[in-house]
């Protein structure tokens, strides 16, 4: 806690007064034209990878960078919690701020991805097992091949976006595009996935 401290007393006297005059603006202007949707990974820091300001992007994370599917989808019926709150921030994102990209972005050595490619057994943590099944289509079509489960997991998400009713509306408007990646971790390479991946 004390470098958190540390880290807070250097932003309010060193970092603030040089952004004063944009956080003033960001007092009453909320616009972002990106919703990021990663990885809850502490290594996967958005504003980071994207050189975004305060402001630029709307970040949903998540572990493994699940997104559910709009309710309805057998994942929900079985019980999985949790999904609400993504679905409501996705909605606010596309609906009321009207965000003109999403991007889903996996990364490389995900443990969220590892457990389900190795099988793991999660039975000391029910929470986690549940919420992993959001990822069970790109499972199912690549156990065992974390890489490949990474890459087709974003594909999977992509389709599951695609279910809600706001992202659909945009989408079918043409004010709306998404995009996936990969993050590599070591080397900060971004492997660009497309949502046609699923199906290949």
């Amino acid at each position: 806690m004390q470098d958190l401290t540390e880290g807070l007393a250097h932003f309010q006297q060193d970092v603030f007064p040089t952004k004063a005059e944009l956080f003033a603006r960001l007092a009453t202007t909320h616009r972002p034209p990106t919703l990021f949707i990663g990885c809850s990974d502490a290594r996967v820091v958005p504003e980071l990878i994207t050189q975004r300001e305060p402001g630029e992007l709307f970040v949903i994370r998540t572990a493994g960078n699940l997104v559910p599917a709009h309710p309805g989808d057998p994942v929900d019926d079985a019980g999985a919690g949790g999904a609400d709150g993504v679905r409501a921030s996705i909605e606010y994102a596309v609906a009321v701020l009207g965000v003109a990209d999403i991007v889903v972005c996996g990364h490389s050595a995900c443990g969220a991805m590892t457990a389900l490619a190795e099988g793991q057994d999660l039975t000391e943590l029910p929470a986690v097992a549940r919420w992993l099944r959001h990822a069970a289509p790109a499972a199912a079509a690549q156990r065992r091949e974390p890489a490949a489960l990474i890459r087709a997991n974003v594909a999977a998400q992509l389709a599951n976006l695609a279910t809600h009713p706001a992202v659909a509306r945009a989408l079918g408007a043409g004010v709306l595009t998404l995009h996936g990646w990969v993050y590599d971790i070591p080397t900060g390479a971004v492997e660009r996935v497309e949502p046609a991946a699923l199906a290949a």
